[in-house]
């Protein structure tokens, strides 16, 4: 049988800015149909990567391939989902228009069609707010703009999903729906989740990769509740993962 292309595929990959390292030699692989989180601390190179995934940016050293091309080429097949959606809260967007921006990149410079609009409903459908199209976005609560933005993601019908911090900003009861929409998306495609929680992504991911200028991943079997227990004390629910990863070990931070 020949060898599947991976959906992601990093090799040596080193990143500055200016004389500042933020990744040094990353090299890992994802699988399609993998779901799998990035975390680590604030500054550690999250949000590098997912740059350098999206190809929004290029690395000094080493190489990425995105389902087996470079990021520019494999771009329309990735759905992503920012923290936060930069827009004047004053222009009259509605929840329509926003998801429709996820099929930008099927229409070059002509206008949106039919398809497009019936592929955005069925998007928005799925994650159960079809109703709240015509609504002004900025009417919004937090955990309805949360899913209109991984709407936005699918509207492009990705084989890649990248979500940076997909359950910041929403109440317990929001995250807990949340998990099983993702738990859902990640049987069709592949899933990249930046999160915080661990307790939260640890449930629906097989592995856990912790970013601090380097990469080191733990699958999420060694992430029972008996290592969290003996890790953290107490009852744990859901635990940030605001920690250093070195090569000396881990030390963690802020117990929810």
């Amino acid at each position: 049988m020949p060898l599947q292309i991976p959906a992601v595929q990093c090799e040596q990959v080193s990143f500055s800015y200016g004389e500042i390292p933020i990744l040094t030699d990353v090299s890992f692989s994802i699988q399609k149909l993998d779901a799998v989180a990035l975390v680590g601390p604030n500054g550690g190179g999250k949000s590098t990567l997912l740059k350098l995934i999206l190809g929004l940016l290029t690395p000094q050293t080493g190489t990425i391939k995105v389902l087996g091309v470079t990021p520019q080429q494999a771009r329309q097949k990735i759905g992503y989902m920012p923290q936060h959606l930069q827009y004047d809260p004053s222009f009259p967007v509605s929840v329509m228009d926003v998801v429709l921006m996820g099929r930008a990149g099927s229409i070059g410079l002509g206008r949106y069609s039919a398809e497009d609009r019936r592929i955005a409903m069925q998007a928005m459908a799925e994650l159960a707010v079809d109703g709240l199209a015509p609504r002004p976005f900025n009417s919004l609560s937090g955990g309805q703009r949360q899913r209109i933005l991984i709407a936005r993601a699918l509207a492009c019908e990705p084989e890649i999903l990248l979500l940076d911090e997909p359950t910041a900003n929403v109440d317990p009861g929001v995250e807990l729906q949340f998990f099983e929409i993702l738990k859902e998306l990640a049987n069709r495609v592949t899933v990249l989740t930046v999160s915080h929680d661990l307790g939260f992504v640890s449930q629906m991911v097989s592995r856990v990769f912790c970013v601090n200028r380097q990469v080191k991943i733990h699958p999420t079997s060694e992430l029972t509740g008996e290592i969290i227990h003996e890790m953290y004390g107490g009852d744990v629910r859901m635990v940030r993962h605001d920690h250093c990863c070195s090569e000396q070990g881990h030390s963690h931070a802020d117990i929810l």
